[in-house]
C-alpha cells in the first residue's frame, strides 16, 4: 500500500495497527509520567546592578583606573568563576547538600552553570565604542527559590566588593609608581649636585666666571716680578758701589747684607714665576671644564624637568586615590535587588504529561504507517485502481477462519452437551 489517501485508508491502518498502536501510546505515556514526575524545578533569581559615572568630571579629577567598564568587569567575572570563590560559596550556603554522590568537581561546574553574568553596553557617545557597560545583570538559577535569591544576591556583593578593591588597588599601585619615581628623580638630582660640588672643590680656581680674574692675577704678579728685576738692579748697583778700600769688616758686611737682599729677592721672583705657570696653565684647561659644567648643567636640568613632570602626576594620582577610597569615582549600585521567585522556571509536570501523552501518540501513528510502507500491499478495489488503473471483476473479503474455527466449535460442543 502506498500513502495514504482516504479517511478508509487511515481507518483501515488504525484497525490494523491498532495493538502496535496502543502499545506504543501506553509506553510513552508511562515514559512520560516518569520524566515528568522525576523532574526537578528550577527557579531564577536576578540581581540588577548599575554602573554609575563618577561624580566628579574627570576634567577637573581624572580617574587613574586605566581601561573600560567592559574589560574590568570581565577581569571580576573570571576571579568569581574561580575555583576557590565557587568551593567557598558552596561551603557557606550549603549547596548540593542533597548530591552527597557529586565530586567537588562536579560541584563547582554545577554552579558555574547555573550563575550567569550579562552587561548591557552604555549608548555610545560619538561613533566610537569606548566599552563602557551601563547595566549589570547576575542571574541564578537554582533547585530552591531561597537558594537562587542567595546566590543571586552573593555574586552581586562580590562584585562589587571586588570592583570597589581591585580600583583601590590600581589608584594605590599607580601612586605609588609615581612615588618611587618621584623618589627616584630627587635621589639622581641629589647625586648630580654632590658630582657637581665635588667637581667644582677640585677645580676650584677654574670655576665659570674667574677666567678674566686669572688673568688679571697673571699681569699683576708679572708687574711684581718686573718690580723685583728693578729692585735686583738697584741693589747690584749698590753692590758694585761699595768701597772696596775701606775696612774689610765694613766691607764684608756691605757685601754679605746686599747678597742677603739679592737671595731673598730671587727667591720671591721663583715664588711669582710659578705662580705665573700655574695661572697659565690653569687658564689653557679653563675650557674643558667649563664644557663639563655646561653638560652637568644640562643634565641637572634634564632631570628637574623630568622631576616636574613626574610630581604633576604624582599629584594627579593622589587625587585619584582619594576619589577612589571616598567612592566619588565610578560606582556599582544595585538598583533591583535579587526577589524571591514566585514560579520555577521549568514547565510544569501536568503539561510535561500531556505532551509526552501527545508525542507517543504521534509515534505510535508513525510507526504503523513505517511499517506499511515497509511492506506495501493493495487491499481494497480502489486501491488497486489508484495504484494500477485496473478495475477488479472480483473483490474477495477478508475472512478470518481462525475466528470462524472458534464459533463452529463452540457450537459443537454446545450440541454434544
Amino acid at each position: 500500500m502506498g500513502p495514504i489517501y482516504s479517511l478508509d485508508d487511515f481507518l483501515d491502518l488504525v484497525r490494523r495497527r491498532i495493538g502496535l498502536i496502543v502499545f506504543v501510546t501506553l509506553l510513552g505515556c508511562i515514559a512520560s509520567l516518569y520524566s515528568a514526575w522525576s523532574q526537578e524545578h528550577r527557579y531564577q533569581s536576578s540581581e540588577v546592578i548599575q554602573i554609575a559615572r563618577p561624580q566628579i568630571a574627570n576634567e577637573l579629577a581624572p580617574s587613574t583606573v586605566a581601561g573600560s567598564s567592559a574589560r574590568r568587569l570581565q577581569l571580576i567575572q573570571q576571579q568569581l568563576m574561580t575555583r576557590g570563590t565557587i568551593l567557598e560559596v558552596i561551603e557557606t550556603y550549603n549547596l548540593f547538600a542533597d548530591q552527597p554522590d557529586l565530586t567537588v568537581g562536579e560541584k563547582v561546574v554545577l554552579l558555574r552553570e547555573a550563575v550567569r553574568i550579562e552587561g548591557v553596553a552604555a549608548a555610545r557617545e560619538g561613533f566610537t565604542d569606548d566599552g563602557t557597560i551601563s547595566v549589570l545583570t547576575i542571574t541564578a538559577e537554582m533547585g530552591t527559590p531561597e537558594d537562587a535569591q542567595a546566590i543571586a544576591s552573593e555574586f552581586a556583593q562580590r562584585t562589587i566588593a571586588l570592583s570597589v578593591q581591585s580600583r583601590i588597588d590600581q589608584a594605590q599601585a599607580t601612586l605609588a609608581f609615581f612615588l618611587r619615581q618621584e623618589q627616584n628623580l630627587i635621589d639622581d638630582i641629589a647625586a648630580l649636585e654632590d658630582e657637581i660640588t665635588e667637581f667644582r672643590n677640585s677645580n676650584e680656581l677654574y670655576i665659570p666666571g674667574t677666567l678674566e680674574l686669572r688673568q688679571t692675577e697673571v699681569a699683576t704678579i708679572n708687574e711684581a716680578i718686573l718690580e723685583i728685576d728693578r729692585e735686583k738692579i738697584s741693589i747690584q748697583r749698590q753692590l758694585d758701589q761699595v768701597d772696596r778700600n775701606a775696612r774689610q769688616s765694613t766691607v764684608d758686611r756691605q757685601v754679605a747684607a746686599f747678597n742677603a737682599q739679592l737671595a731673598s729677592l730671587d727667591e720671591q721672583r721663583i715664588l711669582l714665576a710659578q705662580k705665573v705657570r700655574e695661572l697659565t696653565a690653569a687658564m689653557e684647561t679653563s675650557p674643558e671644564i667649563e664644557r663639563q659644567l655646561a653638560d652637568f648643567d644640562r643634565d641637572l636640568e634634564q632631570l628637574q624637568n623630568q622631576l616636574d613632570v613626574i610630581s604633576t602626576r604624582r599629584t594627579e594620582a593622589e587625587v585619584g586615590f582619594r576619589l577612589e577610597q571616598q567612592r566619588q569615582a565610578e560606582t556599582l549600585n544595585v538598583i533591583e535587588p535579587a526577589a524571591l521567585p514566585d514560579y520555577p522556571i521549568t514547565p510544569s509536570r501536568k503539561r510535561s504529561a500531556l505532551i509526552g501523552a501527545f508525542a507517543s501518540v504521534v509515534v505510535a501513528f508513525v510507526i504503523a504507517f513505517l511499517l506499511d510502507l515497509r511492506k506495501p500491499v493493495i487491499r481494497t478495489a480502489a486501491q488497486m485502481k489508484r495504484e494500477t488503473g485496473l478495475l477488479p471483476v472480483v473483490s474477495v473479503p477478508y475472512l478470518d477462519t481462525s475466528r470462524k474455527k472458534r464459533s463452529s466449535f463452540f457450537a459443537r460442543r454446545r450440541r454434544r452437551s
